[in-house]
């Protein structure tokens, strides 16, 4: 697993995309939180605080990390390297797990930058300090999972076809439809008990600075479950 680890960290960052996902979800965040004039606009916002960032964040990776996962297996789909893959002294699950925390560490890599946000609020807020750091951290954590969970669903789709565009695509659908689909569906039927099958409504649980069990549980269920389905999905390109 460690092996293959490695070999996703090294080829993620030997090509533009490793920089490239760090590069851009840098600068979508700094245009809409510092730039642009709008609601997510902090200085426009009136308060030192980071729930703009943090409302925001999820949006930008639903498409950032489906561009990370997408080549995972597809591509070795591609060039024909999975079989090889496949005939290795490796398990399934444990190729499953390299492939999924190569790209996992890549997306935290790309949000630690972030940190910088919180140490300027900090010292924008009047009096200096003025920033409420349990909700803060709880944020980070619910980014945290919801990255875990976003990444757990990319690695799934590029199971799924041969074509990284394919894998996008369809990893931002599903991605899409965790996060906000399952909401919208419990808005319409005016059902609670439906929403609390989608991302948002624990990550909005963990954004308020409380580190709920029944939320936690949620996004390892969601992650450990579209692992389940890639190791299922290498098990049957393998016979």
């Amino acid at each position: 697993m460690l092996a293959i680890f490695k070999k996703e960290i090294n080829s993620f960052f030997t090509s533009p995309i490793g920089y490239l996902v760090i590069a851009i979800f840098l600068l979508l965040n700094g245009l809409f939180l510092w730039l642009f004039k709008g609601e997510f606009n902090i200085l426009d916002y009136g308060f030192a605080d980071l729930s703009s960032f943090f409302l925001l964040a999820p949006w930008i990776l639903i498409f950032l990390i489906p561009a990370v996962t997408m080549r995972s297996f597809s591509d070795e789909k591609k060039q024909g390297t999975l079989e090889l893959l496949l005939t290795k002294p490796i398990s399934h699950s444990h190729i499953v797990l390299g492939k999924y925390f190569g790209a996992f560490v890549l997306v935290l890599i790309a949000l630690l930058p972030s940190l910088l946000y919180v140490y300027t609020v900090y010292n924008l807020g009047n009096p200096t300090g003025n920033l409420d750091i349990g909700s803060t951290l709880g944020s980070y954590f619910g980014l945290l999972f919801l990255i875990a969970s976003y990444t757990a669903i990319g690695v799934f789709s590029s199971t799924l076809s041969d074509n990284q565009i394919v894998a996008f695509i369809s990893s931002v659908f599903i991605c899409f439809l965790f996060y906000i689909g399952i909401e919208g569906v419990s808005d319409f039927l005016s059902s609670t008990i439906i929403e609390q099958f989608g991302m948002s409504f624990h990550y909005k649980s963990m954004s308020r600075g409380v580190l709920d069990t029944r939320d936690i549980i949620y996004f390892f269920s969601i992650t450990i479950f579209f692992l389940m389905l890639t190791r299922f999905n290498l098990n049957k390109a393998d016979k």
